[in-house]
């Protein structure tokens, strides 16, 4: 009987740790990245946010990469985290035409940095 009851705990906790790994999402939020600084403070804050598991910054691109956990944040938890570094970030890109609308008195580091947990 222990022998069944066994088996059978082990067949229900199959779909609830099947589920755990389902729940994995990826956002690309669009930010404000100027230098090596500005990805620094991203990578070294929000990729030690909760539930965060992985983070790929693009100055290029101007965006930031999260893979997380969607049964510990979500996107609107993450923008706040964000905005309390003084990065707000947005899922929308932004207008083109204020692209480059920055003061361009400092040289653009164009390259990727990713961190992984």
């Amino acid at each position: 009987m222990k022998r069944l009851l066994t088996i059978l705990l082990l067949a229900l906790s199959c779909p609830i740790m099947m589920q755990a790994k389902a729940d994995k999402q990826t956002v690309v939020f669009y930010v404000y990245l100027h230098c090596d600084a500005c990805v620094d403070k991203v990578m070294k804050n929000i990729a030690f946010e909760k539930g965060v598991k992985d983070i790929v910054c693009s100055i290029e691109d101007q965006t930031v990469t999260v893979t997380y956990d969607a049964a510990k944040t979500d996107i609107p938890t993450l923008q706040k985290a964000f905005e309390k570094i003084g990065k707000p970030a947005t899922t929308t890109p932004p207008d083109p035409a204020q692209k480059d609308a920055h003061d361009h008195d400092h040289d653009h580091e164009h390259h990727q940095h990713h961190h992984e947990h």
